[in-house]
């Protein structure tokens, strides 16, 4: 049962207008006393005035835990806030909830383990209306502890960046992204509750953004910060994780597979690249940060190939 709750204490953006928003910041989570951190860091945004701008928080535990550290951090910080409580331990069920309590031009989305910096917003409306995007990412750097692994913070493992194929962008994620409100109303776009729990539930929203006709910006001026947990700061976790994207890689083009000889031939390619990454990864044994990405690379590939042959997604989260 998802319920909401409208918790205002009056905008702390200048020239705000009457009626529905400007811009809707969507934020998931999910047991993270960090959504504090992340609610602070939006209400420092710079640059915003004139927009009329509201936070949209999905609460995906099973008890309303954060709507009390939610409704004090909004009295404290001035932020006009919708708590919705969306209990499902299902992210896309989180996402979608913020896509229907939003009204606004434009819906953002940021995770409740990131910060904003302060220009973050400004950037992403600036290149959509330069653009005419349908959406528009911005690079999430990570933020490593000293106690993390040389080769871990050398190699910048975890922060993120747009892939281009042929000069644009086929895909996306919302951990910084703003979308155009109404190319997903007319497209009807939903995040899929069947991925929820493996992840690459927004991998696969934005491949079919794209399928739709709908084009993909990106501004390296909109940043936000990712401090990397400790756990998540090894090599096992990004294998996990490489491998859990392939998976959803290969899972969109089983689909698009009209018959068993091309989704063979999708296979032997998948599979010959997991062995290019290995030999090269064996080649770079004596040197972490490149053994390392060709290890993940080859994860990667090793999904694509398991999920060609009818794996079923592995549960990330």
């Amino acid at each position: 049962m998802i319920g909401t709750d409208s918790i205002s204490s009056g905008s702390s953006y200048s020239g705000a207008r009457v009626g529905a928003p400007d811009v809707d910041i969507c934020i998931c989570t999910y047991h993270r006393a960090e959504i504090v951190d992340a609610l602070r860091a939006v209400a420092a945004l710079e640059g915003c005035e004139g927009l009329k701008i509201r936070v949209i928080v999905a609460d995906n535990a099973v008890q309303p835990e954060a709507r009390t550290r939610v409704s004090n951090a909004t009295r404290e910080l001035g932020l006009d806030l919708l708590y919705v409580h969306a209990p499902a331990h299902n992210i896309s069920v989180a996402r979608n909830a913020c896509l229907d309590a939003g009204s606004a031009e434009w819906i953002a989305f940021l995770d409740d383990d990131e910060r904003a910096a302060p220009g973050w917003l400004k950037a992403l409306i600036a290149e959509a209306r330069r653009g005419n995007w349908d959406a528009v990412l911005g690079p999430i750097q990570a933020i490593y502890q000293n106690s993390a692994p040389a080769w871990l913070r050398s190699g910048d493992f975890h922060s993120t960046w747009p892939v281009f194929v042929r000069g644009r962008i086929e895909t996306g994620h919302t951990g910084n992204v703003l979308i155009r409100r109404a190319a997903v109303q007319r497209e009807r776009l939903r995040f899929r509750p069947e991925l929820g729990r493996s992840g690459g539930e927004d991998v696969d929203f934005f491949y079919r953004l794209r399928d739709a006709g709908g084009c993909i910006g990106f501004t390296r001026e909109a940043l936000v910060y990712y401090p990397v947990p400790t756990e998540r700061a090894c090599l096992a976790w990004l294998l996990k994780r490489s491998f859990r994207s392939g998976q959803t890689h290969g899972a969109r083009l089983r689909a698009r597979s009209q018959n068993a000889m091309r989704r063979g031939a999708d296979l032997c390619i998948a599979a010959a690249k997991a062995v290019i990454c290995a030999l090269l990864a064996a080649v770079h044994l004596p040197t972490p940060v490149r053994r390392n990405r060709y290890l993940t690379r080859m994860a990667l590939h090793c999904g694509v190939v398991a999920r060609l042959l009818g794996v079923s997604e592995i549960r990330f989260y």
